[in-house]
């Protein structure tokens, strides 16, 4: 594969086995995620369900990266609905192995950064990334991301307690 046409849109409930697909294929080729391979633990009808809730959330996305109509990307935006902090977005972004290099991570990046911004409620951006995941944390540093904290023993996978990094990124 040497080159790749790739859209970006909202995640719809009718896409729910898509989703269901690409987080247990995301989550079988990775230890940086929480998910493993058993991916989101709903059934689609959940799925749906969890679908059409992002949908009516103005503070929650969920943005698929598309080849042709195979989801291969995510960036969510999970946020919640209480007042104090329905500001604060905390993100995520994944893209299937086969999909590394194209370039998908940051158009991403990019497109969920745009979203934020015009979304008029998130006002703080965060996420947590593995300290050993070099390639995410400088993609982050990259889109602006700042280091708050090292969060010892923050992750535990392959038999190992991880460091993992707290970042964000102030939207205004």
């Amino acid at each position: 594969m040497d080159e790749v046409t790739i859209t970006v849109r909202e995640a719809r409930a009718d896409d729910a086995l898509e989703v269901m697909r690409l987080m247990a294929q995301i989550g079988s080729e990775s230890t940086f995620l929480i998910m493993d391979e058993r991916g989101m633990r709903l059934n689609e009808e959940q799925m749906r369900a969890n679908l059409e809730g992002l949908a009516a959330l103005e503070n929650n996305v969920l943005l698929l990266a598309l080849a042709d109509e195979k989801a291969v990307g995510f960036f969510s935006v999970k946020a919640s609905e209480m007042e104090r902090v329905r500001h604060i977005g905390e993100f995520a972004i994944a893209v299937e192995r086969d999909y590394w290099g194209f370039g998908i991570g940051p158009l991403l990046m990019e497109e969920g950064i745009e979203w934020a911004h015009a979304n008029g409620v998130i006002r703080r951006l965060e996420l947590t990334v593995q300290k050993r995941n070099a390639r995410a944390v400088k993609l982050y540093e990259r889109f602006g991301f700042k280091h708050e904290a090292l969060m010892k023993r923050g992750a535990f996978a392959e038999g190992e307690f991880l460091d993992v990094h707290l970042m964000s990124m102030m939207i205004d």
